[in-house]
Formats: structure tokens, sequence, C-alpha cells
């Protein structure tokens, strides 16, 4: 998986399904897992994601895109599976197993 392009920003891994979701609680006991859940429908979210884009990406991270309106089903899992709100933008940093960091708006 490649996480930086060329001029060291974010590339992104679309989250679809479920067994991917599992996959990325597996390599989270090898490196940290960034998910990313974005609602294309609001302004601040699309903000957020701007941000993210334009600063550098970490090599030390897998970062993960999620549309929650086209995946609220992997949304409300997410929700369940690390015990957070769901929320849109929001950011949550996957570590050997559980979430350790959770943010969301800017």
């Amino acid at each position: 998986m490649q996480v930086q392009d060329s001029k060291g920003t974010v590339s992104w891994i679309r989250l679809t399904d479920q067994a991917l979701l599992e996959k990325i609680r597996e390599l989270s006991f090898s490196r940290p897992q960034l998910i990313f859940k974005h609602s294309t429908r609001c302004s601040i979210s699309s903000l957020a994601l701007s941000r993210m884009e334009k600063g550098p990406a970490s090599p030390h991270f897998d970062y993960y895109f999620l549309d929650i309106l086209r995946y609220r089903n992997l949304s409300d899992l997410i929700a369940e599976t690390y015990a957070v709100p769901h929320e849109s933008p929001q950011v949550l940093v996957i570590r050997e197993g559980e979430c350790r960091y959770e943010e969301s708006h800017l």
C-alpha cells in the first residue's frame, strides 16, 4: 500500500468493505492506521479533507478514506467497534487494535 505520492502528500486507500476494515485492525498492530470519514455534502468536511491533503503525509501511517454517504454501514460499524460517535468529518487513528485518537470537525 502506498501512503505517499511523489510529493509526500496523502494518497488515500478507499475504505469500501468490511473485510478492509478488519484488515485495518490487523495492520494496526504493526503500524498506525488513519481513517478519514468524509461527507461529500458537508462544506466543513470538504475543508478538513483539503487541509489533510495539503499537509505532508507521514510515512509511518496508512491512510484510508471513507465516504460516509455511500458506506454509512461501515461508519456505523466503526462507531460500534471503536466506541466512538458517528461524525463527519472525523479522523481516527487505530493502533494496536484500538482507536487511540479521534477528532471531528476542524
